[in-house]
């Protein structure tokens, strides 16, 4: 039975909550991370929505991640719950994605979900200083919005990624240079 991928950039990071037969530090081309969506129901409340990441597109760029494999028996239990906890916004998409290391052709065609300026939940980009601000003030039924940026560049850094718009924000968070 064929395995379906599941690419993660955000709290699939680190966060993945589902079974999975293998996990590989992935990267996907032409996107960029960015703080531009809204959590209303994870990372924040109705009327005062958490800042979430979403990928845009953005030529001659790489976003790493987590490629996720996952059971053919298990998957529609996955996606289901994927959907739901993607709810506040994302669509499933397929995209290709390039593998670190490792064994395989070191590519492969995955789900991943993305939020774009059409949901509801979108808040689109903002001075970095104001998402600062957004971060620090918002929580929700899955924790603080600051555990979230903070777990996601430590789970970057653990993969040696790079990612300047997580770790500008990171720093603006914890007060350094």
């Amino acid at each position: 039975m064929t395995r379906r991928w599941i690419f993660g950039y955000g709290s699939l990071v680190w966060r993945p909550a589902f079974p999975y037969a293998q996990r590989r530090a992935a990267w996907i081309r032409g996107f960029t991370r960015r703080f531009w969506q809204g959590s209303p129901d994870h990372r924040g409340l109705p009327g005062a929505p958490g800042r979430v990441v979403t990928l845009v597109a953005e030529p001659d760029t790489v976003c790493w991640g987590a490629a996720y494999q996952i059971e053919a028996e298990r998957e529609d239990d996955i996606l289901d719950a994927l959907d739901l906890r993607e709810r506040g916004g994302y669509e499933r998409h397929e995209l290709d994605f390039h593998f670190q290391d490792g064994p395989g052709d070191g590519r492969a065609r995955g789900l991943v979900y993305l939020a774009t300026a059409s949901n509801p939940n979108y808040l689109g980009p903002a001075p970095l200083h104001e998402i600062a601000q957004q971060v620090l003030r918002s929580r929700g039924p899955s924790g603080t919005n600051l555990e979230y940026v903070m777990r996601l560049a430590e789970a970057l850094r653990e993969m040696s990624a790079e990612d300047e718009h997580v770790f500008a924000l990171e720093r603006l968070l914890v007060g350094s240079p």
